[in-house]
């Protein structure tokens, strides 16, 4: 397999390192980052990552927009709060 060199800053550096496992090669951490940022994500690997109150934000939001599209079935686009 041909090889080469690349030159990298030292914080692209630390974050290869920070994301190899002790048997694993800088190519095969590259591949792995590679393919994970490709890879859609499960819905499940998401759990937990707003807080209670994002939660309530966002739940509100929907609640709001849901009850708008019930009593304006013609109007398809409604904006999002900022």
């Amino acid at each position: 397999m041909t090889t080469k060199t690349i030159t990298i800053m030292e914080d692209a550096y630390d974050i290869l390192v920070g994301n190899r496992e002790s048997n694993e090669s800088f190519s095969e951490v590259i591949r792995k980052l590679g393919t994970n940022a490709k890879k859609k994500r499960k819905l499940i690997e998401l759990f937990g990552i707003l807080s209670k109150e994002q939660t309530d934000i966002m739940r509100k939001d929907l609640e709001e927009r849901r009850r708008y599209s019930d009593e304006h079935p013609n109007e398809r686009r409604i904006q999002w709060k900022s």
